[in-house]
């Protein structure tokens, strides 16, 4: 889709028009343009002209001299077309800034850098109905062709929404409703089963922290292992190895096994490798309570540096006040599907009046005030 079928698109959304009406409105936006465009060059070309005839009233002596030494006024048309050639890029930025400048004070975000975009996003589980918990009675079912039945579970249900870069933005819902899930599509680790999803820009996802750790390793052979996983090259690590032991405070444990850890020295340890780098887009999943108290501070602390900058924020909570104090757009995701997308405490504020007939199931661990 080229960039005026984009804002033909915009329009129809926008002002809830047919594409013939979107058409005629998109056309008398250019004619407009056009029209401005030719009354500057007009203006341009009478001021160059003036400018110009300056330099043909000199005496003949000099001009003589001009065209022997640079040949580059021998008549009127080579200078008009020198200061059309001269002009012309100017000119060609002054339009399209023209064409934006109109159209961003029509449709909201249009010259907006795109952060996040899924379209059409519907991610599908197989689930068994028996339950197999050994391989003895997997192989027998498998030679007698009795093997488990799978329904399917539609997790995600034809999801679209764009992110635009800077913003910060918080994913609602009751349990089970899929924003975890949603999350995992974002980075990458579920695979979709229909649409696209659309990633601008380097990713920091802290969702499971420790996702990756081998419980046998060190701390500090975990650092390289967990930071594999999360994509960072073994030179970076090298570099970035005794920053992350010290954020993370482990100090001598670092050498030790982490299956002699806590699980808080665990989630010390991988929220200290997930956000060594400085993102474009960070990815948030309930995990802003890690560590003791002084930790709890300090990660929030470096989260917060990690949102300025216009870095773009992807945060999943169970806290309704923390979605309203960090994020500034929220969506609602219900069942799967999205429910509202929109500014942060409108959405909020319909779903706390929806939560009034929710079972006490969806409510489980949901902040609400």
């Amino acid at each position: 889709m080229n960039k005026r079928d984009k804002i033909k698109t915009n329009l129809i959304k926008k002002y809830n028009i047919s594409p013939e009406e979107s058409e005629i409105l998109l056309t008398k936006i250019e004619k407009r343009i056009a029209k401005e465009n030719a009354r500057k060059r007009e203006i341009l070309s009478k001021n160059m002209f003036n400018e110009s005839k300056e330099e043909f009233n000199q005496p003949e002596h000099k001009i003589r001299n001009i065209n022997s030494e640079t040949n580059k006024y021998n008549d009127f048309e080579t200078i008009t077309q020198n200061i059309s050639s001269k002009e012309s890029e100017k000119l060609k930025k002054e339009e399209n800034n023209n064409v934006d400048t109109i159209l961003s004070n029509i449709i909201p975000n249009y010259d907006q850098e795109i952060s996040i975009e899924l379209n059409n996003v519907d991610l599908i589980f197989e689930v068994e109905t028996d339950k197999i918990d050994n391989i003895k009675e997997n192989i027998i079912r498998t030679l007698k062709r009795n093997k488990s039945k799978k329904t399917k579970f539609q997790a995600l249900n034809n999801i679209s929404f764009k992110i635009n870069k800077g913003e910060k933005v918080g994913i609602i819902g009751y349990n089970g409703a899929g924003k975890s899930t949603l999350l995992n599509v974002i980075t990458g680790i579920y695979p979709i089963n229909n649409g696209t999803v659309t990633t601008h820009g380097k990713i920091s996802p802290l969702l499971s922290l420790g996702a990756g750790f081998d419980h046998n390793y060190s701390g500090r052979k975990n650092i390289y292992l967990n930071g594999a996983v999360l994509g960072y090259s073994k030179k970076f690590l090298e570099e970035k190895e005794e920053e992350i032991i010290e954020f993370s405070e482990l100090g001598e444990f670092i050498d030790f096994p982490i299956k002699n850890y806590s699980s808080g020295m665990l989630a010390k340890l991988g929220f200290s490798i997930a956000t060594i780098v400085e993102p474009d887009i960070l990815i948030i999943d309930e995990i802003l309570g890690v560590g003791d108290v002084n930790f709890q501070r300090k990660s929030s602390d470096k989260i917060k540096s990690l949102m300025d900058g216009g870095t773009t924020v992807l945060l999943v909570s169970h806290s309704i006040p923390q979605i309203r104090e960090i994020c500034d757009k929220a969506i609602w995701i219900d069942k799967g599907k999205v429910r509202e997308i929109g500014e942060v405490n409108k959405v909020c504020d319909h779903y706390l009046k929806d939560a009034e007939k929710a079972s006490n199931k969806q409510l489980a661990n949901i902040k609400f005030r």
